[in-house]
């Protein structure tokens, strides 16, 4: 558990400091203004999906594919109530801006999907292995 949650401070800080160096040499064209948001709800998304999922294993190890996708729907589910909430709240009417949202969010869900797992697959590894 302490691997997962180093190694995704790691990917934030790297794709935090990926972000801030396009942000400033492209500026809000590229990067939305609210991108570090972003970051920091997928960031805080993906360690509660996690925790959720060891807790379930830890419950019931037998049931680890329920568990796992299971937090995949809650995650996209929750993530897509934060896109929804955006255009409630008039992010719609930005015209580009609008765009640049869309890309730097989904830009970022499928950064820490695959992130999520790329942990999931190097945690199976060493069960896989035979004995």
């Amino acid at each position: 558990m302490k691997r997962f949650f180093r190694d995704l401070i790691l990917f934030c800080l790297l794709l935090g400091s990926t972000l801030y160096a396009i942000g400033s040499q492209f500026g809000p064209a590229i990067v939305h203004p609210l991108t570090g948001y972003m970051l920091g709800f997928f960031a805080l998304l993906s360690a509660a999906t996690y925790w959720v999922t060891a807790r379930l294993m830890q419950a019931n190890p037998d049931h680890f594919m329920p568990a796992y996708f299971g937090s995949m729907v809650v995650r996209l589910l929750v993530s897509v109530s934060f896109v929804l909430i955006y255009f409630y709240k008039g992010g719609a009417k930005q015209g580009p801006a609008t765009w640049a949202f869309l890309g730097s969010f989904f830009l970022l869900y499928f950064l820490f999907a695959g992130f999520e797992i790329w942990s999931v697959l190097s945690n199976l590894r060493p069960f896989s292995k035979r004995g």
